[in-house]
Order: C-alpha cells, then structure tokens, then sequence
C-alpha cells in the first residue's frame, strides 16, 4: 500500500461517514475494529458513529491535517458543529460549537483494524 493509496482509502473513508453510507462502512473498516483499545468490532464502531450523528445532526468531519505513513496513518479533524444535548459529558444543548480530534489509524487489507482519537474536549468547554 503506498502513502498516496493510504490517503485515497481515508478520503474516501470519510466520505462515507459524511454521507452517513453506513452499509459501505465495511468497506472501510475491519470486522475487528480495536477503538482506544477496546475491541468493539464493525457493528460496534457503525452504532458509535451512528449515535455521534444523532447527538449531532449537523456533524461534518473535515479534513484538517493527513500524515500517511503506511500502514498508519493521521489526521486532524475540525468539527463546526450544533450538537443536541450532552457532549463528552458537557451541556452543550443546542450551541454551536468548534473543536478538533487528533485520530491515528492502523490499517490492515485496506481497512480500518485500530483507531486512537483524542477529542479537544478543553476547547468545547471554553465555548461553552
């Protein structure tokens, strides 16, 4: 897998999630997801972002930042979003607010097999 294929497959990876096409997740993710150390396997990794998606209807995940480096890779996310209720355990209730995830990937087939994601959960508070 070279670098410039890595990107591709998260590009698109991320498109997929933007479209909320959660049954070509698959193509995207490993059957065997570890997230922050937890397996929790496809099924469990689609109703985590599902969830995301219905505590933030607007929720848009842009691509700040990609570093490919198979088979890793990382990115910085930017989210500009209005999410519903309690986020990350904080009243957000309906403000809008902005904030990054630094995520790391391990890749195997071309799929998502392991993922670590720190939220600036710090910078939601400030807005709040």
């Amino acid at each position: 897998m070279t670098k410039a294929g890595l990107s591709d497959i998260y590009r698109n990876y991320i498109a997929c999630l933007n479209k909320q096409d959660w049954p070509n997740l698959g193509q995207f993710v490993h059957e065997q997801v570890r997230y922050n150390g937890e397996r929790i396997g496809l099924s469990g990794y689609r109703e985590m972002l599902e969830g995301d998606f219905r505590a933030i209807p607007d929720l848009y995940f842009d691509i700040r930042l990609l570093i490919s480096e198979p088979p890793r890779l990382a990115s910085r996310l930017s989210f500009d979003c209005t999410p519903k209720g309690i986020l990350f355990g904080l009243p957000v209730n309906g403000k809008r607010i902005a904030f990054t995830e630094n995520v790391f990937y391990e890749f195997r087939d071309e799929r998502i097999e392991k993922v670590w994601s720190v939220i600036d959960k710090a910078a939601i508070e400030s807005q709040l």
